[in-house]
């Protein structure tokens, strides 16, 4: 029985559970997208280019310089007029070349005659070069150059020490004539080039690279962990295309389930693009920190808000519940708490097979009682009836006021014959229960009708009841009766 009267309270709080807990949970979760929506795009349209350019202009001060040596040597009158007087005495070519080499402070610095394929380098003649050795290729793609481009970068060994890589800036050198004399320029250490690009990605917080017009990955620093080339790199390849033909864009991709967002931009002194990376790790770890903070926050305001609202609904409930389940005048259970009962007990005792009996009690000539007593003895006889009722039930049995003055005791695992028998018990009692009122005794009696549950409705047993109790009262009242 109190677990049929619980059952609404558990409900009510499991349903403000889930309202409290979905709304702080979509509260912070539409929080969390919005921020996390507004970082993106303030990475993507914002941040990211800025740094982009920033970087850019850096690049113009710190890679672009040895273009312009490069530039300056291949329009420099000493070189084109010593060239074009046959090369008669290297000496001068080695010291410009070495005055050059200390004054900017590149690694290397040359230039080769295109008439005597003779390769002048800072520290003397290194060699001839030849069409036929593969180390030599270069010179022959920078002097082959399509009309309007001066000059190649390139990353290759240094000739005059195979163990450095260095990062060559090739320019042709005409005649006063626009003929093509040979082929001048400086080189960078590659080591310097990556320090310089772990000095941008120090200072920006952001994974730099370079990538040539074909897609490779020229320089990089320590932060880079894509492939060698945009091609051959699974989550950069659908974009390369789009990349490599546009000088400029911002693009989104994922790499191991991280957000990353790029911003290219092409270098046109060096024909390459620059790559600037940027994920959302440190911030997105901050939005999540703070969506989980508000979530435990969510669930300790939700636990506190369920533990006022179950004290508070558990105290009204209770007194609600016996107001609602209990007959105020007697105390036993009311007409509306009975029909629950009566319906569950009745479906338990078909399913197990028990046998279940009912009386339904009356007291005899009650309403004499009221008209010569008044109502307020009517009252105390029905509570003294009551009493004497659920004096001698078990407590597995179910008493209540069914209406006026008569009572309904319901019987689970109980025949007609030992209904008939409690029955008979109570109406001794209250035969012989007597009430004092104003120095007279009043005595009242009762009469009942018994029936058993015979595979029928619960309808049914208590008109079988009800029909039993009218042959008793028909039959002079103060006995009980068995439904046939």
């Amino acid at each position: 029985m109190p677990n049929l009267l619980w059952s609404d309270k558990r409900k009510f709080v499991w349903a403000l559970s889930l309202i409290l807990l979905s709304a702080f949970f979509l509260t912070s979760w539409s929080s969390y997208r919005v921020a996390h929506n507004s970082l993106s795009e303030q990475i993507e349209y914002n941040t990211l280019p800025l740094t982009s350019d920033n970087i850019y202009s850096e690049i113009q001060q710190d890679l672009l310089r040895p273009i312009f040596i490069s530039s300056l040597m291949a329009h420099d009158t000493f070189v084109r007029d010593w060239a074009l007087q046959d090369e008669k005495e290297p000496a001068p070519m080695v010291r410009y070349l070495k005055e050059l080499q200390d004054r900017f402070g590149t690694v290397t610095s040359f230039f080769v005659s295109d008439k005597s394929g003779k390769y002048y380098h800072s520290s003397g003649v290194l060699k001839t070069v030849s069409p036929t050795d593969p180390a030599d290729s270069w010179y022959y793609r920078v002097r082959d150059l399509a009309p309007g481009e001066e000059y190649e970068i390139n990353i290759d060994q240094d000739t005059a020490d195979r163990n450095k890589t260095t990062v060559f800036v090739n320019y042709r050198v005409y005649d006063f004539n626009k003929g093509l004399i040979g082929v001048t320029g400086v080189g960078l250490a590659v080591d310097k080039v990556r320090h310089l690009i772990e000095k941008y990605q120090q200072r920006y917080n952001r994974t730099v690279y370079f990538v040539d017009q074909s897609g490779q990955v020229t320089l990089h620093g320590k932060r880079f962990h894509g492939a060698n080339s945009l091609h051959e790199d699974p989550v950069l390849a659908p974009l390369a295309t789009r990349i490599l033909t546009t000088p400029s864009g911002s693009y989104q991709y994922e790499r191991d389930g991280v957000p990353v967002f790029l911003n290219s931009r092409l270098v046109p002194e060096f024909k390459w693009y620059l790559m600037v990376e940027q994920t959302t790790h440190e911030s997105e770890s901050q939005l999540q920190t703070t969506l989980w903070g508000n979530l435990l926050v969510s669930g300790a305001v939700t636990l506190l808000i369920l533990f006022i609202a179950n004290l508070t609904l558990g105290r009204y409930q209770r007194r609600i519940e016996q107001m609602a389940s209990t007959d105020k005048l007697t105390g036993t259970i009311s007409r509306q708490v009975f029909q629950v009962t009566f319906d569950h007990l009745l479906a338990q005792s078909r399913r197990q097979q028990s046998p279940i009996s009912l009386i339904l009690f009356d007291i005899d000539h009650f309403k004499e009682v009221n008209d010569r007593f008044g109502h307020n003895v009517g009252d105390m006889a029905l509570r003294r009836v009551a009493q004497q009722v659920q004096s001698l039930v078990r407590s597995s049995d179910v008493v209540c006021r069914w209406g006026g003055e008569e009572f309904v005791v319901l019987l689970p695992e109980c025949d007609g014959l030992a209904a008939v028998a409690l029955a008979e018990k109570v109406r001794d009692a209250v035969a012989v229960m007597t009430m004092d009122v104003n120095g007279e005794a009043l005595a009242v009696t009762v009469s009942a009708g018994v029936a058993e549950y015979q595979e029928e409705s619960g309808t049914s047993v208590l008109n079988r009841a009800d029909k039993a109790l009218y042959r008793a009262k028909a039959s002079g009242r103060n006995r009980v009766v068995l439904a046939g």
